[in-house]
């Protein structure tokens, strides 16, 4: 082969290289940053609320979250009267082994009279209903949360 094209293919070969280093390294940046991606409180824009269509039927506090779909926890329930957060670390409360998850995912806490799911920063996001989230959301009884490749079901 000619010399000018093998310099060509190394040099197309390290932009390549280099191109993979810088996203492994936004990835594991990501992944790593302190309080699982949130935003320091100081930078931290207050949330609109989100619209949600009105319901007819009255309003009852959702008190429990159950796994529908999941490899190790279906079939198990967790209470919704203190804060749940969702993750691969073993300090939240709902630890989850999915690599699509991450190390503090979500958290589900209650806010007045309802409960909100609230996506911290994860890089695969947090969905409700087959709706990704962006901001706090309230959930509703028979809402489904998927995090990962599990999903939540809020329940009576």
């Amino acid at each position: 082969m000619p010399n000018l094209v093998l310099e060509l293919l190394k040099y197309a070969f390290l932009a390549i290289l280099y191109i993979f280093l810088a996203r492994a390294v936004k990835a594991i940046y990501l992944e790593l940053r302190p309080a699982g991606g949130r935003r320091p409180p100081a930078q931290r824009q207050p949330a609109p609320t989100p619209a949600r269509a009105p319901s007819r039927r009255p309003k009852k506090a959702p008190r429990k979250l159950a796994v529908v779909e999941g490899d190790s926890l279906k079939g198990k329930s967790f209470d919704l009267a203190d804060e749940l957060l969702v993750g691969r670390a073993d300090k939240c409360q709902l630890v989850l082994q999915d690599t699509y998850v991450s190390q503090v995912h979500a958290r589900i806490f209650p806010r007045g009279e309802g409960v909100v799911v609230e996506d911290l920063g994860s890089t695969n996001g947090t969905y409700l209903n087959r709706r990704r989230i962006t901001s706090p959301t309230e959930l509703q009884r028979g809402d489904q949360v998927k995090i990962g490749k599990t999903v939540l079901e809020v329940r009576k």
